[in-house]
């Protein structure tokens, strides 16, 4: 009777294997897995900072114990958010600096900074968001009033692009620009032959050569300042387009240290310093960096009639707007860029850039496999020039752009013109992805306005009623997944997160509404409530 009572419990132990033990269970959710058939699941198991296992609740509670359990309340779950374009570095030394966006006049700009220089004893001042297109008077300031109350100290204000500057007298002095001054790849802009204070693109440097560099320490408390925003959100890796080498060291430094969690796709900016270290040195890859990109300036911007177009503008004459790169400068970065490993993501919003970059990429990635390179904004392109993206070409896109710049795009471009603008799901049948993102702070940090411009194409005023260009709409899988699966394959990041699924680094976001179902409208409301990172609870 004693063997058979043993027999017994050898074969029930036999058939209850013990349960592996994992950090945390979570369950009762709504989870977009993300996966490569979109695939929904109820629970998940996280371990050693990966998804070790996911499915049904039942399929995980039989098979993972933990002390801790996650009940998400039947909330969704989504990965991690990705934002594919931001400038997450420049997000955090905005916080320092009169915050102009959303300003109706530059009256009101010189306001905010006559306001902003009581409480500061800076040296200088600095100050961005202004945007000309949002005033009645939809012209360039001129610096009269910033040369009256401020005479003796430097004042640079960024127009919300970042592709213009409205400085005082004294800035223009400091960096010795004259009406006689000569620069290409953008405009010192001049009225009746004297100086307005506006400098748009490359003649922007000239000022920041002059500015005092901001401190290793300021630097950090920008990046912690910027994660903490973004986090906020749901964003758990950035892509920051654009950084020097100091900056990335100190990105490193942090997460090292753990005082940053946020994950930064480092665009390294295309100067010579950058250039001749990081290419000689390879690809540098930590699990919270990633540095294996280049990213380089096409044109300037739409909106300051920077973008380099084929036509002349239609609400110009006679003006065509600019390369801020040479087109043979940018070939040669290409052929340099194709022999290593690194990626190349060029800025390119005119027709005219586009195509210019799309060729330059064309014959540098010939006889190449696997490269995608990116291009960045991919804003206005003419309709025989969309095919070049058949050839691995990743378009890099920023819906909210399409919904910021719909008031005054055509008239810029014109009827015909603009049918080819923020094109989002044409190029994803052309290209087979799209990557993601805000541009922030030239938008707002949001993700859930993102995914609403892409899918509504309007503005949270409801504008226009119908749409904007509806045609080139996504649906909501092809949103989430740009900003997901697809952001993360643009980064040669697919097979470590951008979905939920074993193996996968355990990022990821609970979301206060479904937003697979939500009514449209309410999508810009969504909350991150819970945000991970490699399993660990950020907010």
């Amino acid at each position: 009777m004693k063997k058979l009572t043993l027999v017994l419990l050898l074969a029930i132990a036999a058939c209850n294997p013990k349960k592996e033990q994992v950090d945390y269970i979570v369950t009762n959710a709504n989870v977009y897995t993300v996966d490569s058939t979109f695939t929904k699941a109820q629970a998940f198991a996280v371990k050693d900072n990966l998804f070790v296992a996911v499915g049904t609740e039942q399929q995980i509670t039989e098979k993972y114990t933990s002390a801790k359990t996650i009940n998400a309340a039947g909330k969704t779950i989504t990965p991690g958010l990705i934002d594919a374009h931001c400038h997450f570095f420049g997000l955090g030394m905005n916080q320092q600096v009169v915050d102009l966006v959303d300003t109706k006049s530059f009256d009101e700009v010189v306001e905010r900074v006559s306001a902003f220089q009581k409480t500061n004893t800076k040296t200088f001042i600095r100050g961005r968001g202004w945007d000309q297109n949002d005033w009645e008077v939809k012209e360039f300031p001129i610096k009269e009033a910033l040369d009256s109350l401020f005479p003796s100290i430097p004042v640079v204000l960024e127009r919300v692009d970042g592709h213009a500057y409205i400085v005082n007298q004294y800035a223009l002095d400091l960096a010795n620009i004259t009406v006689d001054t000569k620069i290409s790849g953008g405009e010192i802009v001049k009225v009746n032959g004297k100086l307005t204070g506006v400098l748009v693109d490359n003649p922007m440097a000239m000022v920041d050569a002059v500015l005092p560099k901001p401190s290793v320490a300021t630097q950090a408390q920008a990046l912690k300042d910027a994660e903490k925003i973004c986090v906020d959100y749901g964003l758990t890796t950035v892509n920051d387009a654009g950084l020097n080498k100091q900056t990335i060291e100190i990105i490193d430094s942090l997460q090292q240290n753990g005082e940053l969690d946020i994950r930064v796709y480092a665009m390294i900016s295309a100067n010579k310093e950058n250039l001749d270290y990081y290419l000689s040195k390879g690809i540098v890859k930590t699990d919270g960096l990633n540095v294996r990109s280049v990213k380089v300036y096409g044109d300037g911007a739409l909106g300051s009639r920077g973008a380099a177009l084929k036509e002349e503008y239609s609400d110009k004459h006679n003006h065509f707007g600019a390369m801020v790169t040479p087109v043979e400068e940018i070939n040669n970065l290409a052929k340099r860029i194709a022999k290593t490993d690194y990626q190349m993501n060029t800025h390119a919003i005119g027709d005219s850039a586009n195509v210019a970059v799309l060729r330059v990429y064309k014959s540098a990635l010939k006889n190449t496999k696997d490269r995608r390179w990116k291009v960045e904004h991919a804003q206005v392109i003419a309709p025989q020039d969309f095919d070049y993206f058949k050839l691995g070409i990743i378009p890099s896109v920023q819906p909210t752009h399409a919904t910021s710049d719909m008031y005054w795009a055509k008239d810029r471009l014109g009827d015909e013109r603009v049918k080819g603008a923020y094109a989002f799901k044409k190029l994803l049948d052309i290209a087979g992805v799209v990557a993601l993102g805000t541009d922030f702070p030239v938008e707002r940090v949001s993700p859930f306005l993102t995914f609403y411009a892409a899918v509504a194409r309007k503005d949270t005023k409801n504008y226009p009623e119908g749409g904007f260009q509806m045609e080139n709409a996504l649906s909501r899988e092809e949103t989430l997944k740009g900003m997901t699966i697809w952001a993360a394959y643009s980064n040669f990041e697919e097979n470590e997160k951008g979905s939920i699924e074993p193996g996968k680094k355990a990022d990821f976001v609970i979301l206060s509404d479904n937003i697979m179902e939500v009514e449209a409208s309410k999508i810009p409301t969504i909350k991150a409530e819970q945000v991970f990172i490699g399993g660990k609870q950020v907010k």
